[in-house]
């Protein structure tokens, strides 16, 4: 059976650690190497670590088709965080688009 938290879970962690990427990218470095090796930096490349670690062990029990089908919970976690973070809008086509995979996914696993 699939561990369906686990990768829903990596899958937010990678969510939270994008945001903290673009919010690192947006800050203005004094050199080169202190816009790679910040906290920032670190600390999102640590959480794409475990996130990654976390989708290894759930796969290990699961089927793979069911595991593409959680990992597009990405795209509304990045919606959602996009809204909240950046103020950014999303546009009528994007929300008809996340409707979609929610609608695909409810489907999928209840099918």
């Amino acid at each position: 059976m699939i561990n369906g938290w686990q990768i829903l879970l990596g899958t937010f962690i990678s969510s939270v650690s994008q945001v903290i990427l673009k919010k690192s990218a947006a800050k203005q470095y004094p050199s080169r190497i202190k816009e790679y090796l910040n906290p920032l930096v670190i600390t999102a490349y640590a959480m794409f670590f475990g996130a990654t670690l976390l989708s290894v062990l759930a796969y290990r029990t699961a089927d793979l088709s069911l595991g593409a089908v959680f990992e597009t919970s990405g795209y509304i976690y990045i919606t959602v965080f996009g809204l909240i973070f950046f103020g950014e809008k999303p546009t009528k086509r994007k929300l008809a688009a996340l409707g979609l995979i929610i609608a695909g996914t409810v489907i999928y696993t209840l099918g």
